[in-house]
């Protein structure tokens, strides 16, 4: 598939997403709590459970999740512009930062929780308005009982390589 033809298949897949996310918010605690990290993801996509606000406020999409792997859509625009004109780097890392900390959450049993202690972004390129639609894969190296690990990359509908990072993450008890 030529790379028009992906960025039409991507940007179909969005929508098909965004027609069943809920509206944007915070489940709480006690689903978290209560489900296992995978069925808590699960839950975002298919609406049951809403997605982060800030997915919504930087214009990102879950587009898939399975044991170990997320993937997001960002569609980067002159709103994420820093001064120079090109987009600022935090939109790469917050995209990033999302696929690998999912990631390691969808490995998570029910009681468990995480949050980030290290992010490492490598840009590679700069992201721009005319960029078109993009995709962080987040993918888990190593999930234990304190700590996760995993990678992800920034790719465009051509395969180029804009950011990769890594994550180690602490695991607790919610």
């Amino acid at each position: 598939m030529d790379a028009q033809n992906t960025a039409a298949s991507w940007l179909s897949d969005e929508e098909a997403m965004r027609a069943r996310l809920a509206e944007p918010g915070v489940a709480g605690l006690d689903k978290l709590r209560g489900s296992s990290g995978l069925e808590f993801l699960q839950g975002i996509g298919n609406g049951d459970l809403p997605p982060a606000p800030m997915l919504e406020l930087l214009g990102m999409t879950p587009i898939a999740v399975s044991e170990g792997r997320t993937l997001f859509q960002g569609r980067p625009g002159a709103q994420h512009f820093n001064p120079s004109g090109s987009v600022h780097g935090g939109y790469a890392a917050t995209l990033l930062d999302t696929a690998v900390g999912c990631a390691v959450h969808s490995c998570l049993p029910p009681g468990k929780g995480y949050t980030t202690l290290e992010l490492k972004v490598n840009f590679i390129r700069a992201l721009s308005d005319k960029t078109g639609p993009i995709r962080a894969e987040g993918r888990v190296i190593n999930v234990g009982g304190q700590i996760g690990i995993a990678e992800g990359r920034i790719t465009d509908a051509n395969g180029k390589l804009y950011a990769h990072a890594t994550t180690t993450c602490l695991i607790f008890p919610i």
